[in-house]
């Protein structure tokens, strides 16, 4: 650190650089090689130290709490399985010159552009092999080769839509391409995420200074795929793996953020050469497929026969032309990483070009001339798989750095060069450069990659103005990948001038369509069903346990006949009262926040951190709370939270259809609940006080003293709990809600018809409403708990086929 940068900043309340060592031979990114803070970090650094530490540490956990309030995750795989990781953020943001943005924009777009012309050729012409430019061998060997689409033209007219770029700096102080993403880049949302967070944290410092905006890239985007199925009178669908994948907060994330339906592989299906979606209106058009999935998973028909994730018959639709994939199937074969040593040459044959940013150095063994390239310089290369399409310190089970070899290893690995040239390549050591990360009140200098995102409109490639950087938690290149620890910080492009404050929301003389309200794909209608049925069942759950633990705090015999009786009647269901949190309970709310996690789109941030939280405190209590009068309490918390989840849903979430399927979920759990407690509590050979116990787990207790003027008795619980059709606890209640909302959910079979849930419902609510109390035996509500179980058969059958 050179003398002159204590002396400039000396006097202020915190030096943040006082222990900043960077590394010799790397570029910093804050810092000069005299030790000076660069312009464009200079203003930063002193915000910064004005706050002070204190305030900077809670700056900080407020950006942490945010990321921990929407529930951001990223899904890390280890030994121990898939585990669901807080999103890492590096508080400190990664800061670029505008005109050096410019610089780096530039380079990719010419990239982007010599992909998709090289894409083009390959899948097309072939002029590049003919000419002995690329290797077909190379190609041919590549899994990202898809046989089955070359010829075929996207209909759109482009191979490339969306892509990104890892980057890193040189010790020469230029941008390499370490990296390209063409098959199915994932990121953008967590860019979006990450600078939430970070400007929750520094919002007066991202005030002052001209950072642009990243929301005017996503709304251009968005804009132009509604723009391609306008044309092609479709829907655009993300595609995702599914809630396995390890970026799939992101799908749902991005799908929520640009009002995109998310679809899974199930969610699709080939009809007549068209791609559609299985709706609870029936098969509707799907024109513009973003596709998050590796393209082999994409059709089992005609590409991976093991996929479970994919659409059969996917691309004879795109060979049809009815559905443009964002990106084409075949695209990620530009991320070979084989492909680096062609580029050069690519450029001047295609384009007459050469790269502006290029390429990390490479040499593919299998040419003679690289090969022996290779071996006379092996201790500076790093080697590995020529088809990888993972970056090289992502890939270390593969990839060898070759002055770390023994002497062993060494001849054993050129011996393997030697004999099968063609499956390596040997690229240059990548040295990046480092930026600071905020640890234990100092800046400390970690090496970073920047991941750039661009996206192609009508008006050509538009680049993300910053938004994501990995940087290492060591100085270990490779522990900048997510996977092994690396954290993710925003990146701001700093301006001297004042910036435009984009946002997504469309211009005033803009136009819009409205969605129809049936467009609810049959797996988001049956999933929120289920939502409903779990939430329900959950609190009907824990209102008999409440009731219980209440009796048993009070009771001298804990075998008293209404404690035994209740335990027989929760037994079948899996419910074992000896345990004051069962892990039966625990298990319907788990599969209540699977369900909501199924259909992460559609929730908003606060309903699911409500979910979220209910689900925490149950795990907690379940191994904290001890049965009697310590339960009890334990059940009211619950109850509260669940009623707040509820609420939220409720109050929040707009009447389309989807509502329509939740609140029916509800009711129709609801109604059943009731039914089989009240068979249970008012038979002939209900214990006593299980009438009282009756009306306080139907929550109508102070109902039933308003309404009654006579102690509770059989008929006064039955005409309360079932017949009435003001109280929202009754049986009669859940049957005119289902009527209601049955009624006005999409027509099946064509309009004029009702379904045959309709009609069920129809004749259940009619003939309960005609019912007198002493027509309500035990068996009666039995056979009325089945009923209105069947109804649910009757809209799987009408929606969820």
């Amino acid at each position: 650190m050179a003398k002159g940068n204590h002396q400039e900043i000396r006097g202020r309340p915190h030096n943040l650089l006082e222990h900043y060592q960077p590394i010799d031979g790397v570029v910093d990114e804050m810092v000069d090689a005299s030790g000076n803070p660069r312009p464009v970090w200079k203003e930063f650094i002193e915000a910064l130290e004005d706050l002070g530490p204190e305030k900077l540490a809670q700056r900080f956990a407020r950006a942490d709490q945010y990321l921990r309030d929407a529930g951001v995750y990223y899904r890390l795989y280890d030994q121990a399985g898939a585990n669901e990781r807080e999103w890492p953020l590096a508080h400190v943001p990664l800061l670029i010159e505008e005109q050096e943005w410019a610089a780096i924009s530039a380079g990719l777009v010419q990239r982007a552009e010599l992909f998709e012309e090289t894409i083009a050729d390959i899948y097309g012409l072939n002029r590049l092999v003919d000419k002995g430019i690329l290797p077909a061998g190379l190609i041919a060997a590549s899994p990202e080769y898809l046989r089955p689409v070359v010829g075929t033209r996207p209909a759109s007219g482009h191979f490339l839509h969306f892509c990104a770029f890892e980057l890193g700096r040189g010790p020469d102080g230029r941008w390499w391409v370490l990296g390209d993403r063409t098959q199915a880049p994932s990121g953008a949302g967590f860019a979006l995420e990450n600078r939430v967070a970070t400007t929750r944290a520094l919002s007066d410092i991202y005030g002052e200074m001209h950072v642009h905006r990243l929301a005017g890239f996503f709304r251009r985007f968005r804009d132009a795929l509604n723009g391609m199925a306008k044309g092609s009178g479709g829907r655009v669908a993300i595609l995702t793996p599914g809630p396995l994948n390890e970026t799939y907060y992101e799908h749902a994330y991005i799908a929520r953020y640009l009002g995109i339906m998310l679809l899974e592989g199930e969610d699709l299906t080939v009809s007549g050469g068209r791609l559609m979606v299985r709706t609870v209106s029936g098969l509707m058009p799907v024109s513009v497929l973003w596709r998050r999935l590796d393209a082999a998973f994409a059709d089992p028909l005609e590409l991976r026969p093991d996929s479970q994730i994919g659409t059969p018959g996917l691309v004879e639709a795109i060979r049809r032309g009815a559905v443009s994939a964002v990106n084409a199937l075949g695209s990620g074969l530009m991320e070979t990483r084989a492909l680096f040593a062609f580029l050069p040459k690519i450029s001047r044959e295609l384009r007459n070009e050469e790269l502006l940013l290029p390429s990390v150095a490479t040499w593919w063994c299998g040419r003679d001339a690289d090969r022996d390239h290779v071996l006379a310089n092996l201790d500076r290369m790093v080697i590995g798989p020529a088809l990888s399409t993972r970056l090289a310190f992502e890939d270390d089970d593969c990839t060898r750095l070759g002055s770390a070899l023994v002497a062993g290893e060494r001849a054993e690995l050129i011996a393997r060069i030697e004999r099968d040239g063609g499956a390596f390549v040997g690229q240059e050591a990548v040295t990046l450069s480092t930026t600071p990360v905020y640890v234990g009140g100092w800046l400390e200098p970690r090496p970073a990659a920047l991941r750039v995102y661009l996206a192609r409109t009508p008006e050509g490639w538009t680049v993300m103005p910053g938004g994501f950087a990995r940087v290492g938690f060591s100085l270990d290149p490779t522990a900048i990948a997510m996977q092994r620890g690396g954290q993710a910080a925003d990146v701001w492009v700093v301006s001297d001038r004042p910036v435009e404050r984009e946002t997504l929301l469309p211009q005033e003389h803009d136009s819009f369509i409205r969605t129809s309200p049936g467009s609810l794909p049959s797996r988001a209608a049956e999933n929120l069903t289920w939502l409903g049925r779990y939430i329900e069942r959950s609190e009907g759950t824990v209102r008999i346990l409440r009731a219980y633990h209440v009796r048993l705090a009070e009771a001298s015999d804990p075998d008293m006949p209404l404690l035994a009786d209740i335990r027989d009647h929760l037994e079948p269901f899996g419910i074992d009262v000896a345990t004051a949190i069962p892990p039966g309970l625990i298990g319907t709310l788990d599969s209540a926040v699977y369900s909501a996690g199924q259909i992460h789109d559609r929730f908003s941030p606060d309903g699911w951190l409500a979910l979220k939280d209910l689900s925490k405190t149950i795990h907690q209590f379940a191994t904290t709370v001890a049965p009697g009068d310590d339960a009890t309490r334990a059940m009211t918390v619950i109850l509260r939270k669940l009623a707040g989840f509820s609420g939220l849903l409720h109050e929040n979430m707009y009447r389309f259809t989807g509502w329509r399927f939740l609140e029916i979920g509800r009711r129709l759990e609801r109604g059943i609940q009731i039914a089989r407690t009240l068979a249970r509590l008012t038979g002939a050979a209900a214990p006593e006080g299980a009438l009282d116990m009756m009306l306080e787990i139907g929550d109508s207790v102070m109902t039933h003293r308003r309404q009654y003027p006579v102690q509770a008795g059989r008929r006064t619980v039955i005409d309360l709990l079932v017949l009435d059709p003001l109280n929202p606890r009754s049986i009669l209640f859940q049957l005119e809600r289902l009527k209601a909302e049955i009624a006005l959910l999409p027509a099946v079979g064509g309009e004029g018809h009702m379904s045959r849930a309709a009609k069920e419902i129809l004749q259940l609510n009619t003939a309960i409403a005609i019912k007198e109390p002493a027509d309500m035996t035990a068996k009666a509500l039995d056979d009325l708990a089945s009923e209105i179980g069947g109804l649910y058969n009757s809209l799987a059958k009408g929606y969820f086929g």
